[in-house]
């Protein structure tokens, strides 16, 4: 028997929003995208990891009453979730290509611990590290 992990997701404030910064900014692509009434599955993948899944999901029902995503939602705004990691093979290059498709980053690349990383956010707040792969 084989297991193992397919999809981790993510909150976002506005799907279409986060749909649009990952595939166009980030260069991800669009893997599921389905809908049940008022529940959008949506979920993308690094063309390079095709195994995996990025589910970009909205804080509501029926996982969540309405208080509890208001402020899930408040909480992702404000940066408070654990950072997720896009390794890379040249933090500088892609740091350069990824700003010039407008990601708006937090920490330039910086060398440390033996690699080089820098910071940046999506729209909802969601924070990111971009750390070069070790040679």
């Amino acid at each position: 028997m084989s297991q193992g992990v397919e999809v981790v997701g993510l909150y976002v404030r506005d799907q279409d929003e986060a749909l649009a910064f990952y595939v166009e900014k980030l260069g991800f692509r669009v893997h599921t995208d389905a809908r049940n009434g008022d529940y959008r599955w949506l979920t993308v993948q690094h063309p390079e990891q095709p195994s995996f899944q990025l589910g970009l999901f909205t804080p509501q029902s029926p996982m969540l009453d309405a208080a509890t995503a208001q402020t899930l939602r408040e909480m992702v705004a404000k940066g408070a979730m654990p950072p997720l990691v896009l390794v890379v093979d040249d933090c500088r290059a892609a740091y350069d290509r990824m700003r010039a498709r407008g990601v708006e980053f937090t920490q330039e690349p910086v060398a440390r611990f033996g690699s080089v990383d820098a910071g940046f956010r999506d729209p909802s707040g969601n924070g990111w590290k971009l750390i070069e792969a070790r040679r």
